[in-house]
């Protein structure tokens, strides 16, 4: 046992080797990606030999340890948000299947969407699929509530969600730690029928889900983690989700809170201690990160009826995050609403780093689409995105990962030519390669520009599963070698990347270019890590 400095991501993790897990498996993505991160560079999950290798995608991390779990031992999955929309038919079939060994499935959300898509709210997941959820409100619970999720999950047989938000994944405080559970031996299922979802089996399991859901409500009921706290002041109750419970009580530090609050940190919603806090107060105030999910469920909650206020009625904002000062406008207390930072330290667009291979095809892309017009090249997910900002304006898309492929491909057949696909290495491998199938099944006129760095560059220059081999996947999967181009980023290679992006483009078939140079970023990390080993050998 040990006081440790963790980030909530680290929290989470070092809970999950403490908590006994054989296995981690993830997708990088912020912000979750320090969870494998740390478990990735932990001696003691080296010794204990857990899994710990990134998965090309979400929906192959949350297979993967699903299959850990029918194997008996435990296992946790962790992807950012967006992450769980790749991961949801295996994530909401599972709550079918049921687990063996426990099973953790822990999302990080991003409200605000400071390096995301969308905000969704993955609370909307756990309520859809039946499963408990957790969501902590500081550090020390994100350890204690990841051990507590694999002993639930293994005594209903259940996965159990583990909800985070950014501000928690990456703020830093000291827990405690406990004795470390020791991992399952291998069992296979009692019922070796438990994990085929045929129709009439997967019936029997969907009832199996149903009569569970008094026993998790009433876990909820009496969980350590929701917790009713008394107060003076009745004009007012308050509900307070997961770190938002913070964001109320950083305005009263020194002085106690007046009205009533009830700390929810663990779903379903506990009904009984809500009704409670709804009999004792005039109205209700919902502080919840991310999606109005207790305020929309409370809206009809309560036979007499009561004034729910909160996100949907304009009270709280309906998007971002929340934070202290908005939560006391909320209270009509006096805030610094008015704050605004200093010019040094407001925020500047990122910007593609200087020396990086991506401004090279760029400005290459550029000069070759100039006889074309504008807004004919669909991109994807990557740090590569960047390419829509000035200067180069290249790009004209990013919806999803793995969408640029099927974008263009979809603009074809609507008679856009030429038309084209941007795409990073880590995410043609990620979820690129079944829209390039689809591409050469009718030989669709676009060209595909895989942009490849060898590195999951965006998220801190992980593992790419495509590295060396892209060229033979696009091979395999049916592109005709004329018209599968290398070329290497550099501005000497410009007139060349000209060249050949001109003559792909122009060809009124599939044609895919791959760009292939090392992230400098990984480069330059690489060589100060070779620097200091060195370094340490010579002291040594």
């Amino acid at each position: 046992m040990a006081k440790l400095l963790l980030l909530g991501d680290e929290a989470i993790a070092q809970g999950a080797i403490d908590g006994g897990i054989s296995g981690i498996y993830a997708y990088p993505g912020t912000p979750s990606t320090e969870i494998m991160e740390y478990v990735q560079r932990s001696k003691q999950a080296k010794e204990l030999n857990i899994h710990r290798t990134w998965s090309a995608n979400e929906k192959t991390a949350m297979e993967a340890a699903l299959g850990m779990s029918y194997a008996g031992k435990r296992a946790i999955v962790c992807m950012k948000h967006v992450g769980l929309n790749v991961a949801a038919d295996a994530f909401i079939n599972s709550a079918l299947t049921g687990v063996n060994g426990g099973l953790v499935i822990t999302v990080a959300d991003d409200p605000s969407m400071h390096s995301s898509q969308n905000e969704q709210d993955s609370r909307f997941y756990g309520k859809f699929a039946q499963i408990p959820v957790f969501e902590p409100s500081n550090q020390q619970e994100a350890y204690d509530m990841t051990r507590k999720a694999f002993d639930l999950s293994e005594k209903y047989e259940t996965p159990v969600m583990l909800r985070v938000t950014t501000r928690l994944a990456h703020s830093r405080y000291g827990i405690n730690t406990t004795e470390p559970r020791e991992q399952n031996n291998t069992l296979l299922p009692p019922d070796p029928k438990q994990f085929i979802l045929l129709p009439s089996i997967a019936k029997q399991r969907y009832k199996l889900l149903l009569n569970n859901q008094a026993s998790f409500e009433n876990e909820s009921e009496t969980s350590e983690y929701n917790k009713y706290f008394r107060g003076k002041d009745n004009s007012l109750g308050i509900i307070a989700c997961g770190i938002a419970y913070n964001y109320l009580m950083e305005n009263f530090i020194g002085s106690e809170c007046p009205y009533p609050v009830v700390k929810i940190n663990q779903y379903p919603l506990p009904k009984k201690v809500i009704k409670k806090l709804a009999e004792e107060s005039e109205k209700l105030l919902i502080l919840e990160e991310g999606y109005p999910l207790v305020e929309e469920m409370l809206s009809d909650y309560f036979e007499n009826g009561i004034d729910v206020k909160g996100r949907l009625d304009g009270t709280l904002p309906r998007d971002g995050e929340l934070n202290p000062t908005i939560v006391a406008k909320a209270l009509n207390m006096n805030s610094d609403e008015n704050f605004t930072l200093p010019e040094f330290l407001a925020s500047r667009p990122p910007a593609l780093y200087p020396g990086c291979g991506h401004r090279d095809l760029f400005d290459a892309l550029n000069e070759v689409m100039e006889k074309y017009g504008d807004q004919r090249v669909l991109s994807d997910i990557g740090c590569y995105t960047l390419g829509a900002l000035p200067p180069f304006n290249s790009i004209n898309s990013c919806v999803d990962m793995g969408a640029s492929i099927p974008m263009a491909k979809g603009a074809a057949d609507a008679g856009l030519r030429p038309s084209v696909a941007v795409i990073g290495d880590s995410t043609f491998t990620h979820s690129g390669m079944t829209g390039l199938l689809d591409a050469v099944g009718e030989n669709s006129p676009i060209t595909i520009v895989i942009l490849d760095n060898e590195t999951v560059a965006m998220t801190g220059g992980q593992h790419s599963a495509g590295e060396g081999k892209l060229y033979n996947i696009c091979k395999g999967i049916g592109v005709d070698p004329e018209h599968l181009k290398t070329v290497i980023p550099l501005k000497k290679n410009h007139a060349q990347m000209v060249d050949v992006l001109g003559k792909e483009i122009s060809y009124n078939g599939l044609s895919v270019v791959i760009a292939q140079r090392e992230c400098v970023q990984v480069l330059l990390h690489m060589k100060k890590l070779s620097n200091k080993n060195k370094k340490e050998v010579v002291e040594k």
